[in-house]
């Protein structure tokens, strides 16, 4: 590991002034970070610790939502009364992601900016356009049974690895931010994560020095919720997909894991759902939801384990709404 500088933080605000000198990262629960640093992939020259900000609470907000701080666990944040009763896809998700013990130290905040899982990007022998622009990927050629197959581009074929967020992005969770001068902005996933395209370094649309303060629930909107991990084996894997589902009769809202750059939601997918016939809604929901995408011969398998998966899901659904 590097030589660095260290600062804490009494404030979001000098947080975010502290970090906005190029080379500085956020460290708060340090699972993803650290692990990193100690690759030598994430090379910063100075660490800002926001861990003793107060970014801990989960909030009712005036409208009937939730307003969870950047700082919360995923364990508490799964285990809060009002998510398991009324956003149970979150808990459901957190519970599927890492080990006890990481979600026990992982945050919300840095739950949404982990790294990719990507082999090559963990390999500093290798060619890597995420982790050492213009170098080229070696996915493309390589082994790619775990990377995505849309939302792809020449220089990338990294998935985004967190479950959390495919939760989030179905229950049209917001970002929080405050930037460096004191402006503060709300983000939805989509607005929050980029595509690769040909700058696949740059994952979020975060400025320097710019912080997560907390994520936005809106109102509950009832329903059965539903989140279902395929993975290599049965703990502590990462997805090869995911499903995360709210299902009210013929109505369903879906976002996919494992398969794209950020959390994958086609609101068009869920009109063309409920436009078909019963016995073939998850074909059609597959079908608008990955037009375009572009798997490799390896990775060619997670559109149809998508589709059984989420055929699955509908029927445990089903069954739920019946117990």
């Amino acid at each position: 590991m590097r030589a660095f500088a260290y600062t804490r933080a009494d404030t979001p605000r000098a947080a975010a002034q502290a970090a906005e000198a190029t080379g500085t990262k956020f460290i708060a629960g340090g699972t993803n970070l650290l692990d990193l640093m100690k690759l030598d992939i994430e090379q910063p020259s100075r660490l800002v610790d926001v861990s003793r900000l107060n970014l801990r609470d989960v909030t009712d907000t005036p409208d009937g939502g939730l307003h969870v701080g950047a700082l919360v666990t995923n364990t508490d944040l799964a285990n809060h009364p009002r998510v398991k009763s009324d956003y149970a896809v979150l808990t459901r998700a957190i519970v599927a992601g890492a080990s006890g013990q990481i979600r026990n130290k992982a945050t919300t905040g840095g739950n949404l900016l982990q790294r990719a899982r990507c082999p090559y990007f963990y390999d500093t022998n290798l060619p890597c356009n995420k982790r050492d622009p213009g170098t080229g990927c070696a996915a493309l050629r390589g082994l790619s049974r775990t990377l995505a197959v849309i939302g792809t581009s020449d220089a990338c074929i990294a998935q985004h690895p967190s479950d959390m967020a495919v939760a989030l992005r179905v229950l049209d969770a917001t970002v929080n931010t405050l930037k460096p001068d004191g402006t503060a902005r709300t983000l939805t996933l989509d607005e929050f994560y980029r595509l690769p395209e040909d700058t696949p370094h740059l994952e979020t649309t975060l400025e320097p020095g710019e912080l997560i303060t907390g994520v936005t629930l809106p109102p509950p909107v009832g329903g059965t919720h539903l989140y279902r991990k395929v993975r290599d084996r049965a703990s502590y894997a990462f997805a090869l997909v995911s499903v995360a589902a709210i299902v009210d009769g013929d109505r369903v809202r879906v976002a996919f894991g494992g398969v794209a750059p950020r959390p994958w939601r086609v609101p068009d997918a869920e009109d063309a759902y409920a436009r078909a016939r019963a016995d073939g809604r998850a074909d059609a929901l597959i079908d608008r939801a990955f037009e375009g995408a572009r798997p490799t011969e390896e990775n060619a398998f997670k559109v149809p384990l998508l589709r059984r998966t989420l055929k699955a899901v509908l029927a445990q659904a089903g069954q739920e709404a019946q117990a």
